[in-house]
């Protein structure tokens, strides 16, 4: 009883409803074809989308990209195809209705992930929300992208840079993620070096203000100039090359930097080789023969 009211409250819902030509309404795809999809409206009649209808993406497929149960927004062509159902296009409502859903993926940042159809001049295509979308080369990877062809195909994570409805402009970018990506790693890095571990590195470059040190693993760190020397210095150059092996111990990694010191090094090796010549320079015996050497001189014997 309970099921049948539900059912009779729908169809009186749909007896009030009304569409018209132009109007953008939502259905749920209950039947795909090769040639075409089938919509319940819940109106008194079906909805139908020619497959030609679906998308502009030349990479859609209505069979594979189309399920039962999808939800469906499209444009009302006309109110009758001839055997009784509404025409409907999801081309004509993607025009409508894709460039707000980008103007929110550029407003929220949203990472999206799209398919590289086509290899163009400086460039290469991807097709979201059925709009195509531009990755400039420069957009495709951190570091320069020389041969474009094996971007062809490829699935990249995206996030919309630009969004021009009037010139139907869409520039979308990998390297913007990329970029936060190897941050994040390279952060992680740094956070895990412990201050006071010593490391080996080499010299990468010389600075008036200190040298970057090459720690390997993708992070290098910088010897203030202070902490190159126990002598004063005017410059690093006076006591380093590019190319060195230097030892460096870590003082902090504040900010996602890396702050180094041979100084400290230095110091560290002649406070050790100090202790070991204080504690190697007497032994048990020659303190023992001391001791009792003072003690006869002490005594009167006659």
């Amino acid at each position: 009883m309970e099921e049948s009211m539900k059912d009779y409250e729908v169809e009186l819902e749909a007896s009030f409803r009304k569409i018209n030509e132009g109007d953008v309404i939502q259905g749920t795809v209950i039947d795909v074809n090769e040639n075409e999809v089938t919509l319940d409206l819940k109106y008194y009649t079906q909805g139908i989308i020619k497959a030609e209808d679906m998308s502009n993406d030349p990479g859609f497929s209505v069979l594979n990209d189309v399920k039962i149960g999808d939800v469906v927004e499209a444009s009302v062509v006309k109110m009758d195809d001839g055997q009784g159902n509404i025409l409907l296009s999801k081309k004509e409502a993607n025009e409508v209705l894709a460039w707000d859903v980008l103007e929110r993926y550029l407003e929220e940042k949203t990472e999206l992930t799209v398919k590289v159809s086509e290899i163009v001049k400086a460039g290469a295509v991807a097709w979201v929300e059925g709009i195509r979308g531009f990755i400039p080369a420069s957009q495709l990877d951190i570091s320069y992208v020389e041969d474009l062809s094996v971007f062809q195909g490829k699935e990249l994570t995206v996030r919309v840079i630009t969004v021009d409805r009037e010139k139907e402009k869409l520039v979308l970018s990998a390297k913007e993620i990329l970029k936060e990506q190897a941050k994040e790693a390279h952060d992680h890095k740094v956070a895990m070096l412990v201050p006071g571990t010593v490391l080996e590195g080499t010299v990468e470059s010389l600075q008036p203000y200190g040298a970057f040190v090459d720690l390997k693993d993708g992070l290098s760190g910088l010897v203030h100039i202070s902490q190159i020397s126990q002598r004063r210095i005017k410059k690093p150059s006076e006591v380093l090359k590019v190319g060195d092996t230097v030892k460096v111990k870590v003082l902090n990694t504040n900010d996602g930097k890396i702050s180094l010191s041979m100084k400290a090094v230095s110091e560290e090796q002649e406070a050790e080789a100090v202790e070991k010549v204080d504690t190697s320079k007497y032994s048990s015996k020659e303190s023992f023969g001391t001791s009792l050497g003072d003690l006869l001189a002490g005594l009167n014997i006659k």
